[in-house]
């Protein structure tokens, strides 16, 4: 076995399937760059940790659920004039959630927010930071699921730490006490120590509406307007402004 092969086979070996990917590459481009040992292995090891960077990204975007196009740079801002393209990317810094702050995209439907609300996602997951992205109703789903495989307690403690939370279509519809308790028991829990972005084609004077009980309806609007950022989002559907007329007029 050459020098060579044994090299790769000791990275394979060490798990540094990125260092194997471009051992080839680079020992050509430091032999005609008359590169030293030590930038060949500066090359080297920037690559690895260039596809473990990679990877990790991949695998919090694939967590969170998110699509990988619902990015701030495919979000047209040029549609929607009442969206402050600057308020947006200074959010992208993704500062409110060192602050532990939240977001609030309210307006009609079709108008950006389920987009930008991913888009701010994907800036987190680009900051390695853990993201979940739920719709309102799927998400009593998913713990009336978990709930029934004795796996409810874990997924509680998984939405209270994730970094950024994310809840699609918020009060979409009333829900039950027991849901209620359950949402209040993340919303408490992150409260002043992780982020949350709500999007709602509701007004927030409806959002207390959607929980059986007042009282802790209102503990619960408290904590999460506490700190948060209201951007409220006017105009007509970007679907509904571009979907074919199938030449009706």
């Amino acid at each position: 076995m050459s020098n060579h092969s044994q090299l790769l086979a000791q990275f394979k070996n060490l798990k540094l399937s990125g260092a194997a990917e471009t051992l080839e590459l680079r020992i050509m481009e430091a032999e005609q760059n008359q590169l030293s040992y030590t930038e060949l292995i500066q090359l080297i090891l920037t690559d690895e940790i260039q596809v473990r960077r990679n990877r990790t990204l991949q695998r919090l975007i694939t967590n969170a659920r998110i699509e990988s196009s619902k990015t701030l740079e495919s979000f047209d801002f040029t549609f929607n004039r009442s969206i402050n393209a600057s308020q947006i990317r200074e959010l992208a810094t993704c500062r409110f959630i060192e602050k532990a702050e939240n977001i609030f995209f309210i307006g009609p439907t079709g108008t950006g927010k389920t987009h930008l609300a991913k888009a701010l996602g994907h800036m987190a997951c680009r900051k390695y930071m853990k993201v979940q992205f739920y719709n309102f109703y799927d998400l009593f789903s998913y713990l009336s699921k978990n709930d029934l495989n004795n796996k409810l307690e874990t997924t509680l403690k998984n939405l209270i730490k994730t970094d950024l939370l994310i809840i699609d279509d918020f009060a979409f519809k009333k829900i039950e006490q027991k849901y209620a308790e359950y949402f209040y028991t993340v919303i408490d829990h992150r409260y002043g120590l992780k982020s949350t972005i709500i999007t709602s084609n509701r007004s927030m004077s409806d959002w207390a509406n959607v929980f059986p009980d007042p009282i802790m309806a209102n503990a619960l609007m408290d904590r999460l307007c506490h700190n948060a950022h209201q951007i409220i989002i006017k105009g007509e559907s970007y679907r509904k402004k571009y979907q074919p007329n199938n030449g009706n007029v």
